[in-house]
């Protein structure tokens, strides 16, 4: 099989657009400074806790970003992602990209650091069905730890496999380190640190197929 895994949120969904969206409505005029803040928090909340569940990890991240910046927080506004996730929104070209992918023949998943339940409800928004998903749930562990890669092959033992992905600390680093080939959609114009691990990368999703086929 010819498979292409992609991350979710930030590749094919605008996460820091629906997390900055809620923030606002939570601290009017904060946007900026609670969504850095929350950010830097995120990573940290999923490598203390592995085994939490996602919706739980935004909660005490946005805790966490809430009491660092001064921002009040009542208990109960502590789910305002989870409940919002659903509804953030997806990339333009996404529903183009994916289908030229399929079109070629490819096999499309997801590696996510989400929930089951959550995840779920996300799919109804993407414009192209997947054929497997892999959740933070499944794997026991969020990345850029490697189960997600690892309980993908188990599961599917590609014959190709191509990850795409926007985070290079996530995704792009782990897929490397299992030697997966790797497409980086560097949306932000980052210039990470340390040594290069991917060779091909784009700004979006436009023209992925032929990445895949570079990569």
């Amino acid at each position: 099989m010819r498979w292409i895994t992609f991350d979710c949120f930030g590749t094919l969904v605008d996460w820091r657009h629906g997390i900055g969206t809620t923030l606002e409505l939570i601290a009017p005029g904060r946007r900026e400074e609670l969504l850095t803040a929350y950010l830097r928090h995120e990573s940290a909340v999923e490598a203390e806790t592995p085994r939490a569940r996602y919706r739980d990890v935004m909660a005490e991240a946005l805790r966490r970003a809430c009491a660092g910046t001064g921002v009040p927080l009542h208990d109960d506004d502590a789910s305002v992602l989870a409940a919002t996730l659903p509804y953030w929104p997806v990339y333009a070209e996404v529903g183009e990209e994916l289908s030229a992918l399929r079109a070629a023949g490819r096999r499309l998943a997801l590696l996510t650091n989400c929930d089951r339940d959550l995840i779920a409800q996300t799919l109804r928004r993407l414009p192209v069905p997947f054929d497997a998903v892999v959740t933070a749930e499944d794997a026991g562990a969020y990345k850029p730890d490697e189960a997600h890669f690892e309980h993908f092959r188990r599961a599917h033992e590609p014959a190709e496999w191509v990850h795409v992905a926007q985070s290079h600390f996530h995704d792009m680093i782990p897929a490397e380190r299992l030697g997966v080939r790797r497409v980086w959609i560097n949306r932000h114009g980052e210039r990470p640190a340390g040594r290069e691990v991917v060779r091909v990368v784009l700004p979006d999703l436009r023209g992925l197929l032929a990445a895949v086929e570079r990569a």
